[in-house]
């Protein structure tokens, strides 16, 4: 007699165990807490960066991370998008994201950058006919050393 009750109960708790709350603890297995400060050395920041962009056919983008601390720093990544760049107009707006369409692990990265060592990302953004005034955006994506660098550049 209470046979016919089991399966719509036990749907029921199915339903409600799948969408019920989740503890905080294990939303995501693989997050890993980072303390979000500046690091530094006595003469100054741990990591510089310098942004280049050279105008041709194409606009040839290039961004320089320097390890400026007399010892090996490690730059941690939380996926496997390390870098970003991005072409604003005059106005603010957003012409050009080089990640855009791109997919990416989700899986955590390191760079150990010894004293002095610099790394390099290029990337060329094939300009349509735009002229005019440009500012050009790059992002490391770290999480321990992030990173954001701008140049204005013209396009005649």
């Amino acid at each position: 007699m209470y046979t016919r009750f089991i399966a719509p109960l036990c749907c029921a708790a199915a339903v409600a165990f799948a969408c019920g709350p989740r503890s905080h603890s294990s939303a995501n297995a693989f997050t890993v807490p980072v303390k979000k400060r500046a690091v530094t050395v006595a003469n100054g920041p741990t990591v510089t960066s310098t942004l280049k962009v050279r105008v041709e056919k194409s606009v040839a983008l290039a961004l320089q991370v320097t390890n400026a601390s007399g010892k090996r720093t490690e730059i941690n990544f939380p996926s496997g998008q390390m870098y970003d760049f991005r072409v604003v107009d005059s106005t603010g707006r957003e012409v050009w994201r080089w990640s855009e369409g791109r997919l990416f692990t989700q899986s955590l990265q390191n760079r150990l950058l010894d004293a002095g060592e610099t790394l390099t990302f290029e990337e060329r953004w094939a300009a349509p006919a735009s002229h005019g005034e440009f500012t050009a955006v790059a992002t490391l994506m770290s999480d321990n050393h992030p990173i954001e660098v701008r140049a204005n550049f013209t396009l005649p």
